[in-house]
């Protein structure tokens, strides 16, 4: 199973070289894109219209200011969305964050935190690795490494 990542712009790409470099350390394939929800809607609709078909699992989409693209990416497709807010220059990224989590019903988009693309990208593994032993596997381990890294601080 892969994941796509979109992004509004190529300014957020690098937020989202977090979920790309935590999706590439559990060996998740994965597919980047820059799609704008306002600027190319047809091309986004054409990307994500198909990844269900090419084995996409989740779709990660980063967005700053109105952060359209989340809930515009969410309307194309059934698998899950997760939105990523981009901090902004004006609102520090509260706009973004506020325009994801207030998704009108039967359309949802799971959110993380203002520039939480690692979190997006550990949710998609979560989510995976429901079905996906081996992924499940590297999950643990990675969660018993960061209870042994905060652990060993008090020695």
């Amino acid at each position: 199973m892969k994941v796509g990542i979109v992004m509004g712009s190529a300014s957020d790409r690098p937020v989202m070289d977090a979920a790309a470099e935590t999706l590439r350390d559990f060996g998740v394939e994965h597919e980047v894109k820059i799609y704008s929800a306002h600027r190319t809607p047809a091309a986004l609709e054409a990307w994500v219209s198909q990844l269900r078909e090419r084995g996409f699992a989740a779709v990660i989409a980063a967005a700053g200011g109105a952060a359209h693209l989340a809930g515009v990416v969410a309307a194309f497709t059934t698998l899950p969305v997760i939105g990523v807010p981009v901090k902004s220059r004006s609102l520090e990224g509260l706009d973004s964050l506020l325009s994801m989590v207030q998704m009108p019903s039967g359309i949802p988009v799971a959110t993380v935190a203002i520039d939480g693309a690692k979190n997006a990208a550990l949710l998609a593994i979560e989510m995976m690795a429901i079905t996906d032993k081996d992924l499940a596997d590297r999950l643990a381990d990675f969660r018993k490494a960061q209870a042994e890294k905060v652990l060993a601080a008090n020695d």
